[in-house]
C-alpha cells in the first residue's frame, strides 16, 4: 500500500500513555501526540480542510494564491497543500514567534511577512490586518481566516474527535486542550460530547488571554489582555470557531510552568513536543485533584519541538526570561 500524496498521511496519530509525570495522578493519562501528522501539528487537519471547504465554493480558484495569519503551523498545513495543489502561499505571522517556525515556511515554499506582536488585531500593522490587506490587493488570492473560518472546527468534529473516542473506545472521561482559534477544543469537543454528554471538556489559556474571562462573563475585557510568552494559544479576541456551551471549564498556566513543563515531557517521557503540549499538562496537574483511578483522560498535543529548539529548548533563552 502507498500514498498517493502527503495529504493522505494527515490523521490518524497516536494515543500514547504518560508514565513518570503523571504517576501521582490515579487517572489514566492519555497524550493524542498530533506532532506525528506530516507538517508536525494538529494544524495540518484543519489547514486541508479549509482548502477542500474553499475549492468547492469557489473561492479558491487553479494557480490562486493563499493568503493566511498564523503563528507557524497553519501555515505549514496549508504550505503542504499548496504544494500538492499548485497554490501559492503568502502568510503573515508575528514577530513572538520562532525563528525555526518561519524558516520552515519558507523551506515549503511560502512568502513570510513578520509583523509586531503587541498591538491590537483592529491595528494596520497587526498580522490580522495585513493579511486582510493582502487579499484585497492580491488577484485570486483567498483569505482563509482560521480564527473565524468554521472548517476549522468541522476538521475535528470530524477527524479528531472520533479518533479519540475510538482509540479510547469511548472511555474517555475528560478532554485536556490549549485554546486558540478554538478550532481543536470546539469541534474535538462537539463531537465527544454528542457521544457522551458527561465528558468534562478543560480548556488551557495563558496569564494574558481574554478568553478565560470571556468564558465566565461572556464579556470581552481588553483590560485582561497583557503579554505574554508562550505560542500558538491565547487570545486577544475571540474567534468565531468557539463554541463555549461545550467546555465545562477554562484554567490559566503562567509562562513558565508551561515551559518548564514542555522541557519535562522530553526529558521524562521521551516525548519532543511544543509549548503548549508543557502547558496543556500543566493545566491538567493543577485540575487533577478530582480525578480518579477510573477516569481515562486525553490531553492533546499540539506540536513538534523542533519549532521552538531556539527557544523552550535553549538553556540560554530560557535563563532570559528567568525560567531556568
Amino acid at each position: 500500500m502507498w500514498y498517493n500524496n502527503i495529504l493522505e498521511t494527515i490523521g490518524n496519530t497516536p494515543l500514547i500513555k504518560l508514565n513518570k509525570i503523571t504517576e501521582v495522578i490515579p487517572a489514566t493519562i492519555l497524550a493524542k501526540v498530533d506532532y506525528f501528522n506530516p507538517g508536525n501539528s494538529i494544524k495540518d487537519r484543519m489547514a486541508l480542510k479549509m482548502v477542500e471547504v474553499a475549492e468547492a465554493e469557489g473561492k479558491l480558484k487553479p494557480g490562486g494564491t493563499i493568503i493566511e495569519c498564523t503563528s507557524g503551523n497553519t501555515g505549514m498545513g496549508l504550505a503542504l497543500a499548496a504544494v500538492v495543489k499548485g497554490y501559492k502561499c503568502i502568510f503573515t505571522t508575528t514577530d513572538k514567534q520562532s525563528k525555526e517556525k518561519m524558516d520552515i515556511l519558507r523551506a515549503v515554499g511560502a512568502e513570510v511577512i513578520v509583523c509586531p506582536t503587541n498591538v491590537t488585531p483592529e491595528d494596520p500593522t497587526s498580522y490580522y490586518s495585513v493579511a486582510r490587506k493582502l487579499a484585497a490587493e492580491i488577484p485570486n488570492s483567498y483569505f482563509f481566516n482560521q480564527y473565524d473560518n468554521l472548517a476549522n472546527r468541522l476538521a475535528h468534529y470530524e477527524t479528531t474527535g472520533p479518533e479519540i473516542w475510538k482509540q479510547t473506545e469511548g472511555k474517555i472521561t475528560h478532554l485536556v486542550c490549549t485554546a486558540g482559534t478554538g478550532g481543536t477544543i470546539t469541534g474535538t469537543a462537539k463531537y465527544l460530547k454528542e457521544q457522551n454528554p458527561h465528558i468534562k471538556i478543560w480548556a488551557i489559556d495563558p496569564i494574558g488571554s481574554l478568553l478565560t474571562h470571556y468564558f465566565h462573563t461572556g464579556i470581552v475585557e481588553m483590560n485582561y489582555v497583557k503579554p505574554y510568552i508562550a505560542e500558538g494559544f491565547g487570545e486577544d479576541f475571540v474567534p468565531a470557531n468557539y463554541d463555549m456551551s461545550v467546555i465545562d471549564h477554562f484554567e490559566q498556566v503562567t509562562d513558565k510552568e508551561g515551559a518548564i513543563m514542555t522541557r519535562r515531557l522530553a526529558k521524562e517521557e521521551g516525548l519532543f513536543c511544543g509549548y503548549s503540549a508543557g502547558s496543556c499538562l500543566q493545566g491538567l496537574i493543577q485540575l487533577s485533584a478530582p480525578l480518579t483511578a477510573s477516569d481515562l483522560v486525553v490531553c492533546i498535543f499540539h506540536d513538534h519541538g523542533s519549532r521552538y529548539v531556539g527557544k523552550v529548548y535553549n538553556d540560554d533563552w530560557m535563563a532570559s526570561k528567568g525560567f531556568i
